[in-house]
């Protein structure tokens, strides 16, 4: 294909507009310039036209441009050679727009973006509504066909232009009013922080410091944040979260400074510090004749509750109100008490035993938390069966060591360090995972931005003692193998996996994954071909990724990524199974198509080479997290819809885990998430 003569034919092409194409009678013809356009008349014009179109339509957010500073995206196609990719499409019938050769392809693809959507995306599915629709009215007639022209000709065959300059520039506090600054920083601290960090620094997702987005400008911000994109990121307007101009008031404070958050002292927290009912006033004994160890601790994360539902009547026992979006609960070593955390750093303490489970004591030891563990060491060093509790902080970033049985907080502990790969001192490590060792009372501390995994010794919890085991970066979350000696957890920005030695002390691998694995705990099982393995999904990846666990039975393969499973598609949020079940679920909660994020699939052990079906759990929502009944014979799985939507704000559905059939519904309940079943969880049975 010879495409020479860039100047004569786009200043051809910009005085009289392309033709049109044509199509079916009933089908509109693409849009072209009416008028005649004034055009620039050096080649050097014409090509820095083009770049102030890239630039004012933020291309390069989301694609590779040659030639354009900045433009290294991932979010859409790389557009070095979209020209021959065009032609190959327009010859082998793939394409299904209405353009008839290649320069008309490339101007439907920024008039009508949504005409045509290709399946691949750097690896990942394209997306309808990713590529903003308005450009035809943002950018002139001129810059568009420019624009065209730009992409049409070989990178090598452009003209140089000369760079645009792409140096941050302050965005004022007075692009947004004091409301709507005071909604995006509440919004931002309980929607986005999670991933991209409180001083947006970046984590799971990237950074988001001004330098990093002011290049990228509002309306390419503003398109992602609605949108979402592939590999992971919530389409907050698609689910109704955000409106069109909530959106573009959220994409111009990610272009400001990150507002300084506040720190929190002991005093502080113990003035949040309160007992209901005393441990001497508590039950001895259990006063339901439930099988509360077969209860559900379920999160009602928009409602800022927990349900406690039975998990042999399916009945909702009751709801307690907790923290503002309640991310994990874990167990007392005994089962008796529930510990709730909640990402506002609200901690709450649930008692099981009585009659009608009713929260005991509460505290708020930060602003943002994710993590909560209790003491359960009982051995030759001594009996701390639920003595203490450790709360991980997100901001301030420092974990909190409490009474187990009153929340009373009494120690912190600041985490604030350096990273493992540049020893360069980092301002927010965050506490992602905690889990109590079975060998030594000690907790598994997971530092996140710093890749340090803490091993917190709590036999003097005034006084701990740490050891700081060096892994990756941005630690998340994980689970043990089936031995209890062996804790793997997620660095997933890195596309790792950490494997730390509960018994020695010591790191033992770190295993190379796909793009952002994300295990919530894991899956146990054992591989007809690899033997004892460990399993994750992940975000960024349509993969699951298995790490043999056996390095006595099977040392070949142990800590080795020795299986990957295909899945239709990516943004796994949890995988699950059962010691007794054929089966593995996971789900895609965080794909950006509605249809995958709220389908379900299960892989057969026997035969863990593909997934064995897929199938829809709603029509509504996403489906999201599992978790086995006390008997290993049900799978509930959650379906997240939307608190302001009657009838769809979210339910539960219930399979029989040998047949795969549905068993029962428990509806009506807002935005169910995490749920956790006493018996399970007090045995880390996944």
């Amino acid at each position: 294909m010879k495409r020479k003569g860039f100047l004569w034919m786009a200043m051809m092409l910009v005085a009289v507009g392309l033709a049109a194409c044509g199509g079916k009678p009933s089908t509109p013809s693409l849009p072209t310039s009416s008028v005649e356009i004034a055009s620039p008349t050096t080649e050097e014009a014409f090509a820095n036209l083009a770049l102030e179109g890239f630039k004012k339509g933020g291309c390069g957010a989301c694609h590779v441009i040659p030639g354009v500073p900045g433009a290294e995206g991932t979010l859409g196609p790389d557009l070095s050679q979209i020209a021959e990719v065009a032609e190959k499409r327009l010859k082998s019938g793939e394409y299904q727009g209405r353009a008839h050769n290649v320069v008309d392809y490339l101007r439907e693809a920024i008039v009508d973006p949504d005409a045509y959507v290709p399946s691949d995306c750097n690896g990942a599915p394209c997306q309808k509504g990713l590529m903003p629709a308005n450009l035809s009215t943002l950018l002139t007639p001129a810059e568009i066909e420019a624009i065209v022209q730009y992409l049409y000709h070989r990178p090598e065959e452009t003209v140089h232009a000369t760079p645009i300059e792409t140096t941050p520039v302050s965005i004022s506090a007075s692009l947004l009013s004091d409301e709507e600054f005071s909604w995006a920083k509440q919004v931002y601290f309980e929607r986005c922080a999670g991933c991209h960090g409180t001083l947006r620094k970046g984590a799971t997702g990237p950074a988001l410091t001004p330098d990093v987005t002011q290049p990228k400008g509002t309306l390419a911000l503003a398109t992602i944040i609605f949108n979402g994109t592939p590999r992971g990121m919530p389409d907050w307007g698609k689910q109704g979260f955000f409106t069109p101009e909530q959106t573009e008031i959220m994409a111009k404070f990610l272009q400001m400074e990150p507002p300084s958050p506040p720190e929190m002292s002991l005093d502080q927290m113990k003035q949040t510090w309160k007992v209901m009912v005393p441990p001497d006033q508590r039950p001895s004994q259990p006063q339901t004749g439930r099988d509360w160890q077969n209860y559900f601790v379920v999160t009602l994360r928009d409602a800022g509750q927990v349900a406690v539902i039975d998990g042999d009547t399916y009945e909702v026992v009751t709801k307690i109100d907790t923290g503002y979006a309640v991310h994990i609960s874990r167990m007392s070593a005994t089962g008796r008490y529930v510990y709730v955390i909640g990402r506002d750093g609200r901690l709450s303490v649930i008692d099981l035993w009585s009659e009608i489970p009713q929260k005991v004591a509460e505290v708020q030891t930060c602003y943002d938390a994710r993590s909560v563990e209790v003491s359960k060491y009982k051995g030759e060093l001594g009996d701390f069966t639920d003595r203490y509790a450790i709360v991980g902080c997100y901001w301030p970033p420092h974990f909190v060591i409490l009474d187990g049985q009153t929340l009373e907080p009494f120690k912190i502990v600041s985490t604030r360090g350096y990273t493992v790969d540049t020893e360069e001192f980092h301002p927010e490590p965050r506490v992602a995972s905690i889990v109590a060792s079975h060998f030594k009372p000690e907790w598994i501390v997971n530092v996140k931005e710093i890749g340090q995994i803490w091993l917190v010794n709590y036999s003097d919890p005034r006084n701990p003692t740490i050891k700081m085991i060096e892994a990756a970066r941005y630690l998340h979350d994980g689970g043990w193998d089936a031995t209890k000696r062996y804790f793997l957890v997620a660095a997933n920005q890195s596309n790792k996996v950490a494997v730390v030695d509960a018994l020695e002390g010591k790191l033992v691998a770190l295993v190379d994954t796909p793009a952002v694995p994300h295990p919530g705990r894991g899956a146990n099982w054992v591989d007809p071909q690899f033997g004892p393995v460990w399993s994750t999904g992940h975000l960024g990846d349509a993969a699951i990724t298995s790490i043999g666990t056996d390095p006595l039975g099977h040392p070949d393969y142990a800590w080795k990524a020795v299986r990957e499973i295909t899945l239709p598609g990516a943004g796994s949020l949890f995988i699950k199974t059962h010691p007794t079940s054929p089966w593995i679920w996971v789900d895609m909660t965080l794909n950006s198509d509605p249809q995958l994020a709220r389908t379900i699939c299960v892989v057969a052990k026997a035969d863990p080479s593909k997934p064995y079906k897929c199938w829809e759990v709603a029509n509504y929502g996403r489906a999201t997290h599992f978790e086995y009944n006390r008997q290993g014979s049900e799978v509930w799985v959650s379906v997240w819809g939307t608190a302001d939507k009657p009838g769809q704000t979210g339910e539960i559905v219930i399979y029989d885990d040998r047949t795969l059939q549905e068993k029962a519904r428990i509806p009506n309940l807002i935005t169910p998430t995490g749920k956790f079943n006493v018996f399970n969880t007090v045995n880390d049975i996944y």
